[in-house]
């Protein structure tokens, strides 16, 4: 071996064994200092941007939020405009109300009594008749015949009746004479008996055929209208079957109506004082009275299946207003009042506290922190109002709604205003300006109260009516902003024309 190898050997035996090493990494370079304080400045910046734009939007709204209830205030500080008109006292009836069906006071349906052919018709349909005028004849000849026939009967008995007397004397002789026996003096009696009795019944029969003969003739059993014939000339009558006419009495005239249960006590209790209760019936639309007549009775029970009772009004009718089957309204008038409290029934309003109205009220104006009590000059001079209207709620009794108009048992007194239009945006205490509707009528008759608007000069207030405040620039700009912004660009537009205050 060569000398350089065994050198290499040593060598390699007296070195110890090392593990082989990985290929070194590259080092990241090392970082600048101020990327180390940049990154959180950004951080605060964006949060401090984010906590503005909060700051701003939460800011903004509580504005907003303080700019609308400012508004609201100022609107609802605003005088309301209401019509209003003054309650009043005046002879007014207190009733009770029903639906009631027109009745002829009689009527009757015409029928024959005796079969035959219509003859004659003796009335012109729709007019009035009297009890007892024919109005009817069915031909009489088979009937004129039937009484010729009886009285012949009639004649023959007699004659039969005249020998069976002569018979009954003689035999009645020879019996008292011994000459006779006493069977053929009963025999004989028998005989007179028996055409005694067969002229009572001719008699009968004469008057059996006399009645028919009579009955031919029709007339009319009660004083009324008579109606449209249901049967022509030349037809045959069926007796007790064929309708021939039907005749109405119409004065007076009959109303029935029914009323409920609860009312009928206080009805008893009048009529058994023997106090008349008017009765008034009125149109379908319970606007025009028709008659005026009085309620007759009572029925003597209730229908169990409507709880209510049926009775009995009773009308002269003498222009003939009523008609049969007409559904007319009845007023039962319970009491006449001589000074009701009376206020439109639009004045009447309905809330969790019950019944109440609006009453409008004259009061003096409050002064504003920092003001006198002076009335301040405006500036054509004239003084500014001192009182103003308020609307106050008032409770009411309502006693009976008739129409338009509504009875109060309590509520305002006699010449208080109430408002009949723009309760809507009422609340207690409100101002308000008043004026009177331009008409207002119903039908017992208009409210006294003035019909035309109640007029306002130019730069003064209405004694006694609050004017309404000048509306800011803001307020007139959400009222019309397109109005608004024409003026604001055009000030010519916004000035009046002519001598317009």
């Amino acid at each position: 071996m060569p000398a350089s190898s065994v050198q290499d050997l040593s060598n390699s035996e007296s070195r110890p064994l090392l593990p082989k090493s990985e290929p070194s990494k590259a080092l990241p370079p090392p970082e600048d200092k101020k990327s180390g304080w940049v990154r959180p400045i950004i951080y605060i910046l964006l949060v401090a941007l984010v906590g503005f734009i909060g700051w701003r939007v939460y800011s903004n709204k509580k504005k907003n939020e303080a700019n609308t209830a400012n508004q609201a205030n100022a609107l609802l500080n605003r005088p309301v405009p209401v019509q209003a008109v003054a309650a009043e006292r005046r002879p007014m009836p207190i009733y009770l109300t029903a639906l009631g069906t027109v009745t002829p006071y009689y009527t009757v349906t015409v029928k024959a009594r005796v079969n035959g052919q219509l003859d004659k018709v003796n009335f012109t349909e729709g007019q009035e008749v009297k009890a007892g005028q024919t109005i009817m004849v069915i031909d009489p000849k088979p009937y004129q015949a039937a009484l010729d026939q009886a009285k012949g009967t009639l004649a023959h008995d007699q004659a039969l009746l005249k020998n069976a007397q002569a018979e009954f004397v003689r035999y009645k002789a020879l019996f008292d004479a011994g000459v006779a026996s006493k069977e053929q003096l009963d025999l004989q009696q028998s005989n007179f008996g028996q055409y005694e009795g067969a002229i009572k019944s001719d008699e009968a029969a004469i008057e059996t055929a006399q009645l028919q003969l009579d009955w031919c003739s029709i007339q009319s059993p009660i004083s009324g209208k008579i109606g449209l014939r249901l049967v022509d000339p030349g037809n045959i009558i069926t007796a007790n079957t064929t309708n021939l006419v039907i005749v109405n009495q119409l004065q007076p005239i009959a109303v029935y109506f029914t009323l409920p249960q609860n009312y009928l006590p206080q009805v008893l209790d009048k009529l058994r004082a023997d106090q008349r209760l008017p009765a008034e019936a009125f149109d379908k639309g319970d606007t025009t009275r028709l008659s005026t007549g009085q309620l007759l009775t009572t029925d003597n029970q209730i229908d169990t299946t409507t709880g209510t009772a049926k009775l009995k009004a009773v009308f002269d009718n003498k222009d003939e207003k009523l008609f049969p089957n007409q559904f007319v309204n009845i007023h039962l008038v319970m009491e006449q009042r001589n000074s009701a409290l009376v206020v439109p029934s639009a004045a009447i309003q309905t809330g969790s506290q019950g019944t109440f109205v609006w009453v409008v009220q004259e009061q003096a104006i409050t002064p504003q922190p920092g003001q006198t009590a002076q009335p301040a000059q405006q500036k054509n001079g004239d003084p500014q109002p001192t009182t103003e209207w308020v609307a106050k709620m008032q409770p009411v009794k309502i006693a009976l709604a008739e129409g338009q108009l509504t009875i109060l048992d309590s509520g305002p007194n006699a010449g208080q205003k109430v408002v009949v239009d723009g309760a809507d945006r009422l609340r207690q205490d409100a101002k308000v300006v008043v004026s009177a509707p331009r008409q207002h009528s119903n039908a017992s008759g208009p409210l006294t109260d003035a019909t035309a608007p109640v007029p306002q000069q130019p730069g003064q207030g209405t004694p006694g009516v609050a004017t309404p405040a000048p509306m800011t620039a803001h307020q007139l700009e959400r009222a019309d902003p397109k109005k608004h912004r024409k003026q604001a660009a055009d000030p010519s537009a916004a000035q009046p024309k002519g001598n317009q205050p």
